[in-house]
């Protein structure tokens, strides 16, 4: 009886949330650890063994004169504590293996994508959940069974409130107490009349307006991106609760509309940075830390890979003290992207896009990891070139990040007229033909007697993700040299101008005549310090476009290859086009198109396809199958397909095919 009772009362202390106070002069100055529980009632995961789940806050007190915090726009204008620290908080949550030592135990930090948490749906399967406890959001636990810690904290001060996203509570900075003012812009792309738009960027919380009736409050609309900008009268239009403009008779369908008015009360943005670093550094190097480790590998996805470029790119790769914090990075669909991550009313959701999210500090020189020259400006600079702990990086992106995000520009010149090399420290796959996110396959048609296209391509490369974290896992902890990279280049024909694409001519589909571009941006004068002074920046010249050829299907080349472009069953393009009277032919933001081949070769003659048919190119399913054995097999071999997913590769496969070639019974024909 006391033996139990001991046992429960040890588990219900261990249960309380505690606290792990560090000495002044530490980053990290406490961590609190709120709520303490076994990950799905104490279940093994794999040789890992059982893990738990911590939840909590972390608070942070960095010193404005230490070097690692020099590059922090506005740190030394934000209130200190008697120490001279400036003191910034946020939450976190860890999953960790209970019974691996220090010495063993390797993180993956995912730098939230707006609050969320994508690593276990990424690499595991798992359902999407910021809080995940039931046994779907846990997926078939892939990163578990690698034995990897997995730690989130809040790094950005704007997220939308809701449950479980993870917030980061920054300071303002001031002029010595004043308020400071600045400009704020925000863009639109209206798709359908609209009676009110938000201020912050899909729901992101906007910066305070100082005076509803400020001469600097501007709004303007146009026609295209590039189209000179109207000024909408003042009278026209308001403020709304300090959080929406409202124009009289509403915003018109396939308008630009831009606004910029004057703000107040910049948060300390790139606190968000070093809230990433102290976090990492401190699972590495503190003593007392309830989740330590040896290795840290970073992971951000879309937003926050461009977050992890910006990181290495200011230097925030060495800590306070000056010690390495990430052993490696796995930065997935960031294109040549960095972001609005330390600047003076920095609006961090801002991203850019062909069609949407115009001009703001995103896809700016320098782009490749070794330093290039600008011809234009004759500026020298380059991804590492202020780091002086650059870690091994994967740079993974999908075709649409070529169209919608300026990819090349991470292995080609600013003049696109030669190949960059990575480094020893890099690689580049592309994940070819991929949109900039897996959805699920559409329904199936009823009749295929003209050629049919889905906006949303199923083109699956979780698979390789999969085996890309595993590869990067042990190239750091073990020295095993992963996959060479693998991506379109110029040298070889698979990296090509827009209007030197082979596009077949499939009946009723349009190709892209253009895609996005990377422009010289001017914000002004004071930019170099991190704060704007010209909205809208002046735009100087774009940086060319290249994108992957594509074979006679329509299908990428170059890259990593899935098995839906080994064995097509259809041309997977990573772009999509506006349709309609709206701004017809620009692209539609992360999406693709999925267009299935002909059935058999009369089907395909009575289209007009040039495209050869199922029946044509495999015969039937048994050979088809076999195909794709084969080629995953290959897949495996090559290092982009574990072994424990070939069955489930092909038997998705196995699906396409019967979605197709339906069987005799059950086909409408």
């Amino acid at each position: 009886m006391m033996a139990r009772w001991l046992a429960t009362a040890l588990l219900a202390l261990a249960l309380l949330p505690f606290a792990v106070v560090r000495p002044a002069g530490a980053t990290v100055s406490r961590l609190t650890v709120e709520s303490r529980q076994d990950v799905l009632g104490g279940r093994a995961f794999g040789t890992t063994g059982g893990y738990e789940k911590l939840v909590g806050t972390v608070e942070l007190a960095l010193d404005p004169a230490n070097p690692a915090n020099a590059s922090i726009v506005d740190l030394g204008r934000a209130k200190k504590d008697a120490s001279g620290r400036v003191l910034a908080s946020a939450n976190f949550m860890v999953l960790r293996p209970k019974a691996v030592p220090r010495e063993r135990a390797f993180a993956l930090l995912e730098v939230s994508n707006r609050g969320g948490k994508a690593a276990l749906p990424y690499f595991a399967r798992a359902a999407w959940t910021v809080d995940p406890a039931a046994e779907a959001e846990f997926g078939d636990a892939l990163p578990l069974r690698l034995g990897l810690t997995l730690i989130w904290v809040g790094w950005q001060f704007d997220v939308p409130i809701r449950e479980g996203a993870m917030r980061l509570d920054a300071p303002v900075a001031t002029d010595d107490g004043r308020p400071i003012e600045g400009l704020v812009r925000c863009d639109w792309t209206v798709d359908e009349r609209a009676a009110t738009l938000p201020l912050g960027h899909r729901n992101h919380r906007p910066y305070a307006v100082v005076d509803p009736q400020h001469p600097d409050n501007v709004l303007t609309e146009r026609d295209g991106r590039l189209a000179a900008r109207r000024v909408v009268p003042r009278d026209q239009w308001r403020f709304v609760d300090g959080t929406r403009i409202e124009r009289a008779g509403g915003f018109e369908a396939g308008k630009i509309y831009e606004l910029v008015y004057r703000a107040r009360d910049p948060v300390v943005v790139g606190i968000g940075l070093a809230a990433v670093r102290d976090m990492m550094s401190y699972a590495k190097y503190d003593a007392s830390s309830p989740f330590p480790v040896r290795w840290g590998v970073g992971l951000g996805i879309s937003q926050t890979g461009r977050f992890l470029r910006h990181f290495v790119y200011q230097g925030f790769n060495t800590d306070e003290a000056r010690r390495p914090v990430f052993d490696g990075l796995f930065v997935h669909t960031a294109g040549a992207g960095r972001g609005s991550f330390n600047h003076r009313f920095a609006q961090p959701s801002r991203d850019a896009h062909r069609f949407s999210a115009f001009f703001y500090p995103t896809d700016i020189f320098p782009f490749s990891g070794r330093s290039q020259r600008d011809p234009e400006t004759g500026t020298i600079d380059g991804l590492f070139a202020r780091e002086a702990h650059v870690p091994k990086i994967f740079f993974t992106n999908t075709g649409y990040e070529y169209w919608g995000r300026a990819a090349a520009l991470i292995h080609v010149t600013p003049s696109a007229d030669a190949v960059v090399e990575p480094l020893p420290n890099e690689r580049i796959y592309h994940l070819a033909g991929g949109q900039h996110f897996v959805v699920d396959p559409p329904a199936m048609a009823e009749r295929f007697d003209a050629v049919v296209t889905y906006r949303g391509s199923p083109l699956d490369y979780h698979p390789a993700l999969r085996s890309l974290l595993t590869r990067l896992v042990e190239w750091v902890r073990d020295g095993r040299e992963p996959p060479r990279s693998a991506y379109p280049r110029l040298d070889n024909g698979t990296l090509v101008a827009v209007d030197r694409v082979r596009a077949p001519a499939i009946p009723g589909v349009g190709w892209p005549r253009a895609a996005h571009e990377a422009y010289r941006v001017d914000y002004g004068p004071q930019w170099v310090n991190g704060i704007i002074t010209l909205e809208p920046p002046r735009l100087g010249k774009p940086f060319p476009v290249r994108v992957p050829q594509v074979d006679a299907d329509g299908n990428e080349l170059g890259g990593v290859p899935s098995l839906e472009l080994l064995a097509p069953l259809a041309t997977y393009t990573p772009w999509s086009l506006r349709q309609g009277a709206v701004n017809p032919g620009e692209l539609v933001d992360f999406y693709g198109t999925f267009i299935p081949f002909a059935r058999d070769r009369a089907e395909r003659e009575r289209r007009g396809d040039p495209r050869a048919s199922v029946i044509e190119r495999y015969g039937d399913r048994a050979r088809y199958v076999e195909l794709v054995r084969r080629q995953a097999e290959t897949l495996t071999r090559s290092g982009f397909l574990l072994g424990e997913d070939v069955a489930r590769v092909v038997e998705r496969a196995e699906r396409g095919w019967t979605w197709l070639m339906p069987p005799p019974a059950a086909s409408s024909r």
